[in-house]
């Protein structure tokens, strides 16, 4: 559960979520990454280390520049959680259309009686 507080803490902030809008479309350089912000490159680095904490990015070097990209393993650990809440989610759903269903509705006729 731990994992999944970092993910969900390192998404909650909107200039995070837009890096991984980003990384979504390919790897790419954190000078790349940075050009969209109004923000300095070390605050851009910051914000990708918490992505990379929280498992959502992986990080490689390739000589002086080191491309960033999405983790997959990050991200499918989040889906599966979210996956068990819209498995409850549907069950909930399932049990109301039961009982909305057993319910038999009025008829002009019951309404005269």
């Amino acid at each position: 559960m731990e994992a999944l507080d970092h993910t969900f803490a390192a998404l909650a902030d909107p200039t995070r979520r837009a890096i991984l809008a980003r990384l979504a479309q390919g790897e790419t350089t954190v000078l790349e990454l940075a050009k969209p912000f109004a923000m300095s490159q070390p605050a851009i680095s910051r914000h990708l280390k918490v992505l990379e904490t929280a498992g959502l990015i992986e990080r490689r070097i390739e000589g002086t520049k080191r491309p960033c990209r999405l983790a997959r393993a990050g991200v499918d650990a989040a889906d599966r959680w979210l996956d068990l809440l819209r498995a409850a989610l549907e069950q909930n759903y399932r049990r109301l259309d039961a009982v909305l269903a057993a319910m038999k509705p009025n008829t002009p006729q019951e309404e005269k009686s």
